[in-house]
């Protein structure tokens, strides 16, 4: 039996003792998710472990795209841009919930990065190498249309724009559907949960890790056949544990996104723009809010929490008010933020934007095999190259056959509702049982489109323990995605609630204000936490609120 559930934490760590385990993944991002739905699917036995919260690094701080890669043509990586647009079809058809088509404008200034000719040509062959079906394919715009479709961007000089489709996401949520699916098909998994050392035999070869409950402080030795390194930023750190941090290694750099309100910033089309220095920049309508982004900046600070400074805010403000010269933004507009990395692998000379996104595996000779650099698209191909490597290897050693990977058509946790073509009915149907309910249809539609298939069971908690909800004196909608979060998704602390499975931290930060207090009350209570517990908990969500809006001087 699998578990996802708080309530299941100590069954879920006698699970992974007591299974014979082929592959031990280390880290609970999208990589390590796609790696444990890759190998469940082909029949290995795996398991998943996470220091912090599932996505809490990387997959939950990037731009929320799935991108078809566009830049990469300028770079000229031809193979990375065929195969990134054929995979965020993939993405889209199998969680058609998490992951919805964008266009994407980007406007041609005189002297600017992208001119009409060559954007033309390049999106052309985009169309061609990612695949685009036919009603998604570019369009060249005219200064006059460009305008029309929004009006803010900047008119001095304008020569038109190239229209395209990019695919926007929630990425962590995209992460935790994919895990729930491996789980679904018998991975075990487990967040709060650092591989402190690693378990050798006679012969220097792996055999298993010392994994430390971070919840409890209880340790346990998890024994495994094979062990991917999946622990993006990290993955140096875990190589150093393993004495094999040799050749290659990771840069890291830091992206830093700011979201104004709508009525300061009322952005109506998503824009992908120069800023004054030449890099690139996102500014993208999202829930009620405009979100603007990303910083490129290399990084060597704390890895488990990197923060927006002063310096990444003005920049990001200072491109705005260079694309958008109407809209006058100033620091006190900023609503929310996030800072993310970017594992990156080293290429000496290079800037961080001109530093390929590949993904690479390494391979120890103790047996690690680290997997790096990479991206949110292509997160499905880095898993089966991962579970390739562990099959080809179990076959040399055991005589095991294991089948390829099976994943192309196989929809993610949510995502049962007939594909990008059944979704839309799907939504109809589900928004009109909400409004049944006595949900507006904005929130029954906000809820289909974050729980996907899963919606049912938000519904039923919604009716069935209204009055639970009531006594607890916490809003019915909150409570029932929190009891979700709780039994369903492994949410054990209140920022894997309030960022990482509901993104309200960045897009709705005044509904964790308003609901914060009751939801701390009630966890305590059903998780039992102690009193320390609480007091930290609740400290960590006050300290990313604060870090939200209030930018650390300049590193």
């Amino acid at each position: 039996m699998s578990y996802f559930s708080s309530l299941k934490r100590n069954d879920i760590f006698t699970n992974m003792k007591k299974e014979k385990l082929d592959l031990l993944v280390i880290g609970g991002g999208i990589t390590g998710a796609g790696i444990a739905l890759d190998a469940a699917t082909r029949g290995l036995k795996v398991a998943v472990v996470e220091m912090q919260d599932f996505a809490a690094g990387t997959s939950s701080r990037s731009t929320k795209l799935v991108h078809g890669g566009l830049r990469y043509l300028k770079q000229l990586e031809i193979k990375l841009v065929a195969e990134v647009g054929k995979e965020r079809a993939i993405v889209y058809e199998n969680g058609p919930h998490v992951t919805t088509p964008e266009w994407m404008m980007l406007p041609f200034h005189q002297g600017g990065t992208f001119g009409p000719f060559t954007t033309n040509i390049g999106l052309k062959v985009y169309d061609v190498l990612a695949g685009v079906k036919k009603s998604e394919r570019r369009k060249m715009l005219s200064p006059e249309e460009a305008l029309q479709k929004e009006p803010l961007i900047k008119r001095d000089n304008l020569k038109g724009a190239g229209f395209y489709v990019e695919y926007k996401t929630d990425d962590a949520r995209l992460t935790i559907e994919v895990m729930k699916k491996a789980v679904e098909k018998g991975a075990i998994a487990v967040n709060y949960a650092k591989a402190d050392e690693f378990l050798y035999d006679d012969s220097r070869k792996l055999k298993g890790a010392v994994i430390k409950d971070q919840i409890t402080g209880e340790k346990h030795d998890i024994f495994a056949k094979k062990i991917v390194n999946a622990a993006g930023p990290w993955v140096d750190e875990l190589r150093d544990i393993d004495g094999s941090k040799k050749g290659k290694h990771l840069l890291l750099s830091k992206g830093v996104h700011l979201v104004f309100p709508k009525e300061r910033f009322p952005l109506r089309q998503a824009i992908y723009f120069d800023s004054p220095d030449g890099r690139m920049v996102f500014a993208i309508p999202r829930e009620n809010k405009t979100y603007v982004g990303t910083t490129d900046t290399f990084y060597e600070g704390d890895i488990a929490h990197p923060t927006v400074t002063t310096e990444d805010r003005d920049y990001l403000l200072n491109a705005i008010n260079y694309m958008f010269p109407t809209v006058n933004i100033a620091a006190e507009d900023v609503e929310s933020s996030w800072a993310g990395l970017r594992p990156l692998i080293s290429e000496e000379g290079k800037k961080p934007g001109e530093i390929s996104r590949k993904d690479e595996i390494f391979i120890s000779d103790s047996g690690l095999i680290s997997i790096a650099g990479g991206k949110l698209t292509g997160y499905r191909k880095m898993a089966e190259a991962a579970v390739d490597t562990v099959v080809k290897q179990l076959k040399e050693e055991e005589g095991i056959l294991y089948s390829s990977s099976d994943t192309v058509h196989l929809p993610i946790s949510g995502g049962d509702v007939g594909g990008s073509n059944g979704f839309p009915l799907f939504k109809k149907e589900k928004i009109s049982q909400g409004i049944a309910l006595g949900l507006s249809a904005e929130t029954a539609e906000s809820l289909v489109q974050k729980y996907g298939s899963n919606i049912d069971t938000i519904f039923t908690i919604y009716r069935e323990r209204k009055t639970e909800a009531a006594a607890e004196n916490i809003d019915p909608i909150v409570f029932a995605q929190l009891i979700y979060g709780m039994e369903h998704e492994l949410v054990y602390k209140p920022a894997d609630f309030f960022i990482r499975r509901t993104g309200a931290l960045f897009f709705h930060i005044q509904w964790v204000h308003q609901h914060k207090d009751a939801v701390i009350r009630y966890m305590a209570k059903t998780l039992n936490w102690t009193y320390e517990q609480k007091q930290a908990y609740t400290e960590e969500l006050n300290q990313l609120l604060h870090e939200a809006v209030t930018p650390l001087p300049n590193e």
